[in-house]
């Protein structure tokens, strides 16, 4: 029986009232906001974990997730071998390529262009002397001498378009050989109407053939130290690139080695197991591949270094001595063209004497001199010392020749005994003449710098072929470690299975 309330009707019957928090109103089943229990109700929802974590956070979350079992941190070490190896072998290729392509820029272009360079200086001198050699012979010129001009003239110009060619339109070098090509018909012909006056006994040839040679020497000359001097700094980038150390790759390898060792030292102490096949032939592979680079490098620079030693640096003091000697005779023959108007072409030829032999005397040994011709001998093999010593031994005959027919002229007003003294159109008494011992001297110098040449290409080539070889070996031994790395450690993980 229902118990009234209050002043409640008798019989009714009041609902007990909810428990909740005091001043909350009663919760009605059904409501909207108000869960209804029992049978068929919805089921009540969670709430949200809110949005996963972002960025390097996240990434954090995500791997301290998967190195939480065995398995997973046996995931993530494949992975970090697999990238390390990858990497170190493409890092060694590319850094091996790269000296590659330098040593072959040093062997192909380069140094043939530094080498062309000091070719077309050379002919270009040699071509002004021969030209004053014949205009002294006039009528006597012999066609060996007409030859040796127009041969020097045309292997310069072939020379120099074979120069341009190679290089890049725009360039410094570039614009040095476009002046040469531009010039060099000015200069020829010059020579061919001092020639012609020449021949036709006016005096007007010797002033004509004087204004062809500050052509020569005022424009096309410094125009070809110029081009030289601009090859010669490629020559020294390339083999500075050739010269590198990859340090980048040896840096790398020894990080990769290490990973590989500790992961394998850490698998040793968990499950006691000595050897894993997998990752000792990533191992192998890798310092394979480090002992290749650190061969490579070594045997490769070596060589690149004995071609500068033994070629392209001797040449250099070598060429400079060979124009030297060509504008001392150039000097000594427009000396006589000028037929004392001038001294001029005196004091030249003593200017490069001393060049030559530091200011030394004739009769003194090469050992004593501070010239050109000392620094060619000091920086040469030894195998071109001899040719070099040879040239310095014809270079004291000249000059003394030079000196007794420079006294005809001044002293005894000799003219015709000092041009006899000096050039000649009879082969028998050239070698008696100042001509006999400069021609002695420069061919001297020829077979030095053939010899210094030989050098050079015998220790380069080759050397980008090696390098190349090491890349690709590189690259293949860090895909084979990363194969092996992952086939190991596979194992491992199979065991979890």
């Amino acid at each position: 029986m229902a118990t009234p309330v209050g002043n409640g009707a008798p019989g009714a019957v009041v609902p007990a009232r909810p428990s909740g928090p005091p001043g909350t109103a009663p919760a009605v089943p059904g409501v909207r906001g108000v869960p209804v229990s029992g049978p068929g109700a919805a089921p009540a929802r969670r709430p949200s974990a809110g949005p996963a974590p972002r960025g390097l956070s996240g990434l954090r979350a995500r791997l301290a997730n998967a190195t939480r079992t065995a398995p997973g941190r046996l995931r993530l070490a494949g992975a970090v071998l697999a990238v390390l190896t990858v990497a170190f072998g493409a890092l060694t290729a590319w850094q091996l390529e790269t000296k590659a392509e330098a040593a072959d820029r040093v062997v192909q272009h380069s140094q043939p262009l530094s080498k062309d360079a000091a070719d077309i200086h050379r002919l270009l001198a040699r071509a002004d002397t021969t030209a004053a050699t014949g205009f002294l012979l006039a009528g006597a010129e012999t066609k060996t001498v007409r030859g040796d001009y127009e041969g020097d003239l045309a292997s310069a110009t072939d020379l120099i378009t074979k120069a341009a060619a190679q290089t890049t339109i725009g360039s410094p070098a570039y614009q040095k050989l476009t002046e040469l090509g531009e010039q060099l018909p000015v200069y020829a012909g010059l020579v061919e109407t001092a020639r012609a006056n020449n021949r036709l006994g006016l005096p007007l040839g010797g002033a004509y053939l004087r204004y062809a040679s500050e052509q020569m020497q005022g424009t096309l000359l410094p125009r070809a130290a110029e081009l030289t001097a601009i090859e010669n700094d490629e020559l020294d980038k390339d083999y500075a690139e050739a010269k590198s150390s990859p340090w980048a790759a040896y840096g790398l390898g020894v990080l990769t080695l290490g990973a590989l060792v500790w992961v394998q030292l850490t698998l040793f102490r968990r499950t006691n197991r000595v050897f894993n096949p997998g990752l000792l032939g990533a191992t192998a592979a890798v310092l394979a591949g480090a002992l290749w680079l650190a061969v490579t490098g070594l045997t490769t620079n070596a060589a690149l270094q004995q071609s500068w030693k033994q070629g392209a640096q001797p040449l250099r003091a070598l060429n400079t001595a060979r124009v030297q000697v060509l504008s001392a005779r150039l000097a000594e023959n427009l000396n006589l063209v000028a037929r004392g108007s001038t001294t001029a072409y005196a004091d030249q030829w003593t200017t490069i004497t001393r060049q030559l032999a530091g200011g030394e005397p004739a009769n003194v040994p090469m050992e004593q001199h501070s010239g050109s011709l000392r620094q060619a001998l000091d920086l040469a093999p030894a195998d071109a010392r001899q040719q070099i010593g040879e040239a310095d031994r014809q270079y004291g005959t000249w000059r003394t020749r030079h000196d007794a027919a420079h006294t005809l002229e001044t002293q005894q007003a000799d003219y015709q005994g000092a041009l006899q003294a000096t050039v000649t159109a009879d082969p028998a008494a050239e070698a008696n003449t100042a001509d006999g011992a400069f021609k002695a001297t420069d061919k001297a110098l020829d077979q030095a710098a053939t010899t210094e040449q030989d050098h050079f290409e015998r220790s380069a080539k080759g050397t980008e072929g090696d390098l190349r070889l090491a890349a690709l070996a590189a690259a293949l031994l860090g895909v084979v470690a990363a194969a092996a790395a992952l086939r190991g450690l596979g194992r491992r993980l199979a065991e979890y299975r």
